[in-house]
């Protein structure tokens, strides 16, 4: 047994589309999961056409996907954060202090699309940074760096349901770990940044943490859990995430590099964090508030 489940901005979603879905599908009463935004209903078997279909809604706004229906709730969430569970890139944004921001939002864009090998793009960027006092780090936390939408019902959510939620980024732990303690996550892992004298000095501590990393924090918190890959919501929107989205049980290209997302049978192009509930089975009624 399948689950379709249609996701759009609030108000986004018409009754009259995802009844005609239904009908053409032949699948089971429509639940809404919240009025004029999510819904799903159940399906004996995955569509055929499920991709042209998919293409089609997102010329409206909409956001569709087509997954197992045991199973949907997962007991742990692995997300990314840059431009993931925050709106920008850190590194972007360090840049953008040091007087370098085009060039280094260029080598990120080919990076995360893909085209530059991780580790490689990171330490040429990071070179670009050498100097930066180490101070500009909480200015640019505090005036630049903004929580993506979603986030904090997402997290609150899925702990207040028990599981176990972990932040893993191929950035900084200077970022991940006041980003992952205002969200409320379990735990955060990312890359050190070298530090001499009160100044960046154009380097990361090895290892450093990229595509493999996050592939092995999956593997290594569900071992600790007592868990399966089954058990993983993976969130994340680069070419360095699509490890642990392949990985995972569901893996989530959210606003995700088309080449990233083509390689994903879960996308969410339109709709914000709270799509991964949705995704899940959860009502907004079933929503925590995270204060």
């Amino acid at each position: 047994m399948f689950t379709a489940t249609l996701i759009a901005r609030p108000g986004g979603l018409e009754p009259s589309l995802t009844e005609s879905l239904r009908n053409a599908w032949g699948g089971g009463d429509v639940q809404w999961l919240s009025p004029d935004e999510a819904a799903e209903f159940t399906l004996a078997a995955r569509p055929g056409n499920l991709w042209d279909v998919w293409q089609d809604v997102q010329q409206m706004g909409v956001d569709l996907a087509v997954q197992a229906r045991d199973g949907r709730r997962k007991r742990m969430l692995l997300a990314d954060m840059d431009s993931t569970m925050i709106a920008q890139e850190c590194i972007d944004e360090l840049a953008e202090v040091a007087g370098v921001g085009d060039h280094v939002r260029a080598i990120t864009a080919r990076a995360m699309n893909g085209e530059l090998d991780f580790e490689g793009a990171l330490l040429e960027r990071m070179a670009l940074l050498k100097g930066l006092p180490e101070a500009v780090i909480s200015d640019v936390l505090q005036t630049r760096i903004t929580l993506a939408p979603g986030g904090r019902a997402l997290i609150a959510t899925m702990r207040g349901n028990g599981a176990h939620t972990a932040l893993v980024s191929g950035g900084f732990t200077a970022f991940t770990g006041p980003v992952a303690a205002d969200l409320g996550f379990d735990e955060h892992r990312a890359n050190v940044l070298c530090v001499e004298q009160g100044a960046l000095t154009g380097d990361v501590a090895r290892p450093i943490l990229g595509r493999q990393a996050k592939i092995d924090a999956l593997e290594e918190i569900t071992a600790r859990l007592g868990i399966t890959a089954a058990d993983v919501m993976a969130v994340g929107d680069g070419a360095n995430d699509l490890g642990m989205l392949g990985r995972a049980g569901a893996g989530v290209a959210l606003h995700a590099k088309p080449s990233v997302a083509a390689q994903c049978d879960l996308r969410i192009n339109h709709g914000d964090l709270t799509a991964l509930l949705y995704l899940q089975g959860y009502a907004r009624s079933e929503f925590v508030d995270a204060g």
